[in-house]
């Protein structure tokens, strides 16, 4: 008999519920999070030598707890959240999560949706993954820094820093202002303080671009060969794709993406819109490589570009298209370095 193991992961406590193929449950548990928690769950589910494991946000809450059942040699699915929030609604007509019915909800989930991403041991994609999220984080922050100090000198120095805040300049517009009160003391320092942050940030950016361009070349990928990807944005393709072989074709990464059209119809009439679905951390990625490849006329992008501009489409369309050709591109290269592993 086939066992379904599902999850719902807490900070304090992991639920859990078995069920078999008919959706009949079979026993439930609740583990404290801690050194035993897997010890506990494997003990628990001896009985189910047919088993799997349905865990709830496999990224999130329950990362820690589906690799320690991967390294275990256990087959884990990841069950989206908004999944099994559905599933909670058709069963009971209410999408309220309570800890006694989601584990349960989870399984169910896993039972009816056998296309979900398994759960793997971790390699290089985590690595990148978490490389590009360090080197986005920290450039968000550096935004934020800049907005904070160009504010700061806006009420110091009459126009401000009037352009984009370059590190020796900023240093040299702050040298020579002279305060003329206590508040004006107290700016100055608060904006001192702010450069000093942004120096630090581009430190931290320069060390961690090192990192990624060391690991990008030790992961052996081709997707650096597309004009435009350099090993920040290699990273961020690689890292946010995740196993490449759970998309069956380039249409349903381009979906997964955001690169894909949706489809709106009605009465007989359809359309198709711009997605702002999918994965936008991809999708930016994509987009700056369209831009790259458009800024540059010896590209084979900046080419299919002005095609598509020949074809009568708005410069924002073409780009969209674009957008989608490097996608299909991206998919290729990543299918065929999982091909050669």
């Amino acid at each position: 008999m086939s066992v379904i193991i599902g999850i719902d992961p807490h900070k304090l406590l992991h639920a859990a519920c078995a069920i078999d193929e008919r959706e009949t449950e079979l026993a439930r548990l609740e583990v404290r999070t801690n050194s035993r928690q897997v010890a506990d769950l494997l003990a628990w589910a001896a009985p189910f030598e047919c088993r799997s494991w349905a865990i709830e946000s496999a990224g999130g809450l329950g990362y820690l707890l589906a690799q320690q059942l991967v390294a275990r040699g256990e087959h884990v699915v990841d069950v989206p959240a908004t999944l099994s929030s559905r599933v909670r609604l058709l069963g009971s007509g209410k999408s309220t999560k309570n800890d006694a019915n989601d584990a349960r909800a989870v399984a169910v989930a896993a039972l009816r949706a056998p296309q979900l991403a398994q759960v793997r041991v971790e390699d290089h994609v985590t690595i990148l993954r978490l490389l590009a999220k360090a080197q986005l984080d920290t450039s968000r922050a550096k935004s934020r820094a800049c907005c904070r100090l160009h504010a700061l000198v806006a009420e110091l120095v009459p126009g401000g820093i009037r352009k984009e805040i370059v590190v020796k300049q900023a240093e040299q517009v702050l040298a020579d202002i002279t305060p003329t009160s206590a508040t004006q003391r107290q700016r100055l320092d608060l904006a001192y303080d702010t450069l000093s942050e942004i120096i630090m940030l581009d430190d931290r950016a320069t060390r961690n671009k090192q990192r990624i361009t060391t690991e990008v070349i030790a992961s052996g990928t081709s997707v650096h060969g597309i004009f435009g990807v350099g090993p920040i944005l290699a990273a961020m393709l690689i890292g946010y794709t995740g196993d490449i072989t759970r998309f069956p074709s380039a249409g349903h990464y381009a979906a997964y993406n955001g690169t894909a059209p949706v489809e709106f119809s009605s009465s007989g009439r359809t359309v198709h819109r711009l997605s702002r679905r999918g994965n936008r951390t991809l999708n930016h990625a994509l987009h700056m490589v369209a831009v790259t490849q458009i800024r540059h006329a010896h590209s084979e992008g900046r080419g299919y570009y002005d095609r598509k501009l020949a074809e009568g489409k708005t410069p924002r369309e073409a780009r969209r298209a674009l957008k989608r050709q490097i996608s299909d591109r991206v998919y290729r290269q990543l299918q065929a370095d999982a091909g050669s592993k």
